[in-house]
């Protein structure tokens, strides 16, 4: 008996690190001390000196089971860019810039080619966030997930100067709400939405015209948005952001009000931008009414900023200008802490 025969390859750990290399040297920066193999990511911190008052940010999530899609189409070289946005989202939210990025990869069967695969993806992630990959981990689980399976997570820190941070107390009154398109479904909802699609290889290989063309599988599997090239572009137009929100898993209903005091609402013109071809056949596949899909989507918003009035013109122009789409959307409003979504 062996570790091998036990279901453990370490062989086949060894190749898989060989592999991602390429794709780790791609996200490095000037600060990442050390290669990689190293017991830990070092990271020198010398710049941030340069603060006045530096306040560290981290974040942490996976993709949940949107990565059941990515199983069935055996498609994984997107599915990382979704774990490094969910957790460096939440960074860029607070105002911050994204450092550094660690995965973890949990599967029952190491294929040295699906996990570079995987890993190239967090690392191109890594790439559109600035963020440099230092570290992670490949951990094989014979017979406590199926050969073919796995997960990921991962974990994030940015950093911030105290006086640049996004704070909810800033918002008020007279505030004017601007939204940063998403890509689709992001990476929550999922299970909601195999529960309205069958996820067979015949279902989600079916082309649609309302969807561009694209197979219901590719579209599921459309990465999520990162957004830290638009928020950079609105503290370079020197714009102060009040508060943000990065509508994630409970949609508008649970996260437009975590930016808010207490004393007001924020009211939401369900009119005022796009909302992907791909929801309506959710609600009308899975005959999920509107509420439950306000309360469970994104619904074409992947970020909601509140900025001063006669700052939400150069806001949009800002995140137009590195190539997101922004529209305003709403107003903060005096009233009970939520949010009110409504039609003109």
């Amino acid at each position: 008996m062996d570790y091998k025969k036990a279901g453990v390859d370490i062989e086949a750990g060894y190749k898989s690190v060989e592999l991602m290399k390429e794709h780790v040297k791609r996200t490095m920066r000037p600060e990442v001390l050390g290669g990689l193999g190293g017991f830990s990511g070092a990271f020198d911190l010398k710049k941030i000196k340069d603060m006045e008052e530096p306040i560290l940010l981290s974040g942490t999530d996976g993709v949940g089971t949107k990565i059941k899609v990515a199983f069935e189409l055996d498609k994984h070289d997107t599915i990382g860019i979704d774990c490094v946005a969910m957790c460096i989202n939440d960074v860029a939210c607070a105002g911050g810039e994204p450092l550094f990025f660690l995965d973890y990869i949990a599967c029952g069967k190491n294929y040295p080619e699906k996990i570079a695969s995987i890993v190239g993806g967090v690392a191109e992630g890594c790439v559109q966030a600035g963020a440099a990959l230092i570290g992670g981990e490949t951990a094989e689980h014979p017979d406590l997930m199926p050969e073919e399976e796995y997960d990921l997570a991962g974990f994030a820190v940015g950093v911030v100067d105290k006086k640049d941070m996004i704070l909810n107390e800033n918002v008020k009154a007279g505030d004017v709400l601007v939204g940063i398109a998403s890509s689709g479904v992001h990476s929550n909802g999922y299970s909601l939405v195999r529960k309205v699609f069958s996820m067979d290889k015949e279902t989600l290989s079916k082309t649609y015209d309302c969807l561009g063309g694209k197979t219901l599988g590719e579209t599921l599997l459309t990465p999520t948005v990162i957004y830290v090239k638009a928020m950079k572009a609105v503290k370079d137009a020197g714009v102060k952001v009040h508060g943000c929100s990065h509508v994630t898993g409970g949609g508008f209903y649970e996260n437009i009000p975590r930016m808010l005091p207490d004393g007001v609402v924020a009211e939401i013109d369900l009119n005022s931008f796009e909302k992907p071809a791909i929801f309506d056949m959710i609600a009308k596949e899975g005959n999920v009414e509107e509420h439950m899909m306000y309360n469970t989507f994104n619904m074409g918003l992947g970020m909601v900023l509140a900025v001063a009035a006669e700052d939400a013109d150069k806001v949009v122009s800002a995140i137009n200008a590195v190539g997101n789409k922004a529209t305003i959307v709403g107003q903060v409003l005096e009233g009970e802490k939520g949010v009110n979504l409504i039609r003109k």
